[in-house]
């Protein structure tokens, strides 16, 4: 271990899509005595390994990591649940006298586990009527209400996240307040330091296109026929997965398998951006370059920061 001082009590790792986030949380982990916590909201999703770029075991370095492979497909995602989760994990770590690495780039789950955030309740009557709604009107409508209540959430959620969207909805009707207005000040639960990784446009989005390409040289589409018969094509969130969305649409014969791919990679691209959108609004990230010409550096630079964060 190179680091001589007490680590932080929680490192944070984020960042969009194909940054490098996963081998520089492995990395810290090694370093600083600790484990990798899960905040990549479909790495929960047992046999969800090739299209959410799930680290192997031997990728893993040794490091434990939690909160991969803890639901079905069929289970509807919950930020409430996840944040159960996530500060059991990090409350034993911290207890252990270890440094709890959490790495991903679910926006909302980071700062779930991280922050004084609580979640409004739920109306079966607001719920059922929205859902109504979106089998009628389709996804495209809601998020153009969405869009006109409150734009900053219907920027960092994607149109076809017809979940999300009924969610965000409710919580604008049930408390009278845009749904980003429930998310409260950058007040921290834990002591903690966010290092983003930081990939320019261009070079981030030939990252996309070529992990794309592996997962499908992968067998990403026999891995999607695999879960559907476990039930992935009813499942509410694990269905809208990117890449697992645009394979169950070629096995419906709904598109072609190119046109499944090139759609993933286009998705993609979209969803990386709004990650870097909602990572950029948070004051508290410390953006370390993750290009190709700095990777090397980049490890070591992450460490530098976190060893002054501590001694600061």
């Amino acid at each position: 271990m190179r680091s001589a001082v007490p680590a932080p009590r929680v490192i944070a790792v984020v960042g969009p899509t194909a940054a490098g986030k996963s081998d520089l949380g492995v990395f810290l982990a090694q370093q600083l005595n600790g484990e990798v916590v899960n905040a990549d909201s479909m790495q929960l999703y047992r046999g969800m390994d090739i299209g959410t770029a799930k680290l192997t075991v031997e990728e893993r370095g040794g490091v434990p990591h939690r909160l991969l492979d803890v639901w079905d497909v069929t289970v509807t995602a919950s930020v409430a649940e996840y944040q159960r989760l996530a500060r059991a994990e990090i409350d034993r770590l911290l207890a252990e006298g270890r440094t709890p690495v959490l790495v991903g780039g679910s926006g909302l789950y980071v700062r779930g586990a991280l922050d004084a955030l609580e979640f409004p309740g739920t109306d079966p009557e607001v719920r059922a009527r929205l859902e109504k709604e979106l089998a009628d009107l389709g996804s495209g409508a809601l998020h153009a209400r969405l869009a006109a209540a409150d734009p900053e959430a219907a920027g960092a959620i994607l149109p076809g996240n017809g979940r999300r969207i009924v969610r965000a909805l409710e919580v604008i009707e049930i408390t009278g307040r845009p749904f980003t207005a429930n998310l409260p000040g950058h007040e921290a639960v834990y002591d903690n330091i966010q290092i983003g990784v930081d990939v320019a446009r261009p070079e981030l989005d030939e990252r996309i296109a070529r992990r794309v390409d592996r997962m499908w040289e992968a067998g990403l589409v026999d891995e999607v026929r695999a879960l559907e018969q476990q039930g992935l094509r009813g499942g509410r969130t694990a269905s809208r997965a990117l890449g697992y969305q645009q394979v169950l649409a070629a096995l419906a014969g709904e598109c072609t398998d190119q046109e499944a791919r090139a759609e993933t990679v286009r998705a993609t691209k979209r969803f990386a951006r709004r990650q870097d959108s909602w990572f950029r609004r948070d004051p508290r990230v410390h953006w370390l370059s993750g290009a190709a010409d700095s990777r090397t550096e980049l490890p070591h630079r992450a460490l530098t920061l976190v060893e002054r964060a501590i001694t600061a």
